[in-house]
């Protein structure tokens, strides 16, 4: 059993013995990839022409553009379903407290100081490691508390950069 979630819209889907169901009704089609990108689908007599916009696998998310219309569509599996019941899901976790070091290497640069706002994936600093300069992103979104070391310091694997 899946939950979707379409544009702020919730459907449940269960797939049973190669049969897709939609909140408990039958769904039938005809889907043919065209590319990597782009399907074409036949639904009810009907044609579709849909494109994959944007699809981040990890968190389970795709943006899809579908007769020219978009869509974002969000799912969860059971056991996505069961972490968010016990309250141990993804958006409880994606806040942040610190950040490490990969890698030994030296602090090339810090683009962040104590009171800033980042978001997931913003740049926090580069890390200068086996002569290549390695980008430092945020894991979540947060507020830097404290910044442990400052330019040209040396580093090693797993010690903290940032506090947050």
């Amino acid at each position: 059993m899946y939950k979707v979630n379409v544009n702020n819209n919730s459907f449940e889907v269960k797939l049973k013995d190669g049969q897709i169901e939609i909140d408990d009704q039958s769904f039938e089609w005809d889907i043919a990839k065209i590319n990597d990108q782009s399907y074409h689908i036949i639904k009810d007599n009907s044609s579709y022409r849909a494109e994959i916009v944007e699809a981040d696998l990890k968190n389970k998310n795709v943006t899809l553009k579908i007769n020219g219309n978009k869509y974002d569509i969000e799912l969860k599996d059971k056991f996505d379903l069961l972490l968010e019941k016990l309250g141990m899901d993804v958006s409880a976790s994606a806040q942040m407290n610190d950040v490490k070091a990969p890698m030994p290497g030296l602090i090339f640069e810090i683009q962040v100081s104590e009171g800033d706002e980042v978001k997931k994936g913003d740049s926090i600093m580069i890390l200068e490691a086996m002569k290549m300069e390695n980008v430092i992103k945020a894991g979540g979104d947060g507020v830097v508390k404290s910044v442990k070391v400052k330019k040209g310091d040396s580093v090693e694997k797993n010690q903290v950069l940032v506090q947050f």
